[in-house]
């Protein structure tokens, strides 16, 4: 039986509008860079898990994929937790490669959502993860419902709403290092904070842009080349499904799915020195910064301010430019997050290497903050 699961290689497409692009072929080619780092061929791969995708909705993706792409694994299922599910899956092939069920697991997601669905299919597929008695029919997506959760959530923690705006600064700033993301024109403060509005008190620039993309990652029983890069610990949190039934804004799941990987991994967040947190929403950023206790409530902007977060600062965030500035293409955007925390503790992040980093935390939430999964990861 393996004790350990590592995080062996990864790889990823362009993210943005890839006219003609289609989620097998943007996952085949994902899965391929991701081997290839990985130093694997195809009939080493014994385990598949595959993220779901809105403009491929197949019963059997895994399956369809696997065939797709000449695999033949002995374990193979596909997944869904919302944006995360990456995380999951991750979760899911640590535990299949320390219980010995597979020796290489290869985690992958991607589809076309930007070019291949209309803009009313999109906000009507988003839409689905409201109540469907109360929310739904009232005509809330999910710009809506974080609006929400950003309008009670900033009062209560006192924050000003312009604060949110550095945090899309930020994200931008760190994809312009990255040849591959969405959005890598210049953003400064005034013009975030001028941007239109979308859902108050939520503006156009406190929006993650949707995505065509695909990502994989692949974890081993053993560390293949170049610096170990392990996932020390897991956990997860569930606590509810719609923002109707959520009993607070500060309480939402995501520090009990901390806790549990950093109690796991006999970590506490303060020997973090890499995060990777998802930021579907400038307001996700920030309610899950200190709810995982990175900052105290009302403190994440004061750390941004004092560059904590830079590429030079203690704590670097989301150096890819998270989904706010990579891009959003489903499943894949928040495995991204995991894919750039593996490459910066593993020295491979090219131009954006960070100074030698020892402990990365994840952390991804699906839905309206419903599903959490916190992952640590640690370079040997």
């Amino acid at each position: 039986m393996a004790s350990i699961a590592y995080l062996r290689g990864t790889g990823n497409t362009r993210f943005g509008r890839l006219p003609g692009s289609a989620p097998l072929p943007l996952m085949a080619e994902a899965a391929d860079a991701a081997l290839a780092e990985a130093g694997l061929a195809r009939g080493d791969v014994d385990g598949v898990l595959c993220g779901y995708a809105t403009t491929l909705p197949h019963l059997m993706l895994a399956d369809l994929f696997c065939e797709y792409a000449s695999l033949s694994p002995a374990y193979a299922h596909g997944m869904a937790a919302g944006g995360a599910t990456g995380g999951a899956m991750a979760m899911l092939a640590r535990e299949l490669v320390r219980g010995g069920r597979c020796a290489n697991v290869l985690v992958v997601a991607g589809e076309n959502r930007l070019s291949g669905q209309s803009r009313d299919q999109s906000i009507q597929t988003l839409a689905q993860v409201g109540e469907p008695h109360v929310e739904v029919p009232n005509g809330a997506s999910v710009p809506a419902y974080y609006a929400l959760l950003a309008s009670r959530y900033l009062m209560e923690a006192g924050i000003a709403r312009d604060a949110l705006a550095d945090f899309a600064v930020l994200m931008r700033e760190h994809a312009r290092g990255h040849p591959d993301a969405h959005l890598r024109e210049p953003l400064n403060a005034q013009d975030a904070r001028a941007a239109k509005p979308v859902a108050s008190p939520l503006l156009l620039s406190d929006c993650c842009p949707i995505s065509d993309g695909a990502v994989a990652v692949v974890v081993s029983a053993q560390p293949g080349p170049g610096r170990p890069v392990r996932l020390a610990g897991a956990g997860q949190a569930h606590r509810h499904q719609h923002l109707c039934a959520m009993d607070s804004v500060m309480v939402t799941g995501a520090g009990e799915a901390a806790a549990r990987a950093l109690g796991e991994a006999g970590r506490t967040v303060d020997q973090m020195d890499y995060l990777a947190i998802y930021d579907s929403f400038t307001i996700t950023l920030v309610m899950l910064l200190e709810e995982l206790g990175v900052a105290p409530r009302g403190r994440a902007h004061a750390r941004l301010l004092a560059g904590d977060f830079a590429r030079d600062g203690a704590m670097p965030l989301n150096t890819h430019g998270g989904l706010l500035a990579f891009g959003h293409s489903g499943v894949a955007g928040g495995l991204m997050h995991l894919a750039e925390a593996a490459r910066q503790l593993a020295g491979l992040a090219g131009p954006r290497q960070v100074a030698p980093r020892r402990r990365a935390l994840f952390h991804a939430d699906g839905g309206v903050l419903s599903s959490h999964v916190s992952l640590v990861l640690e370079a040997e």
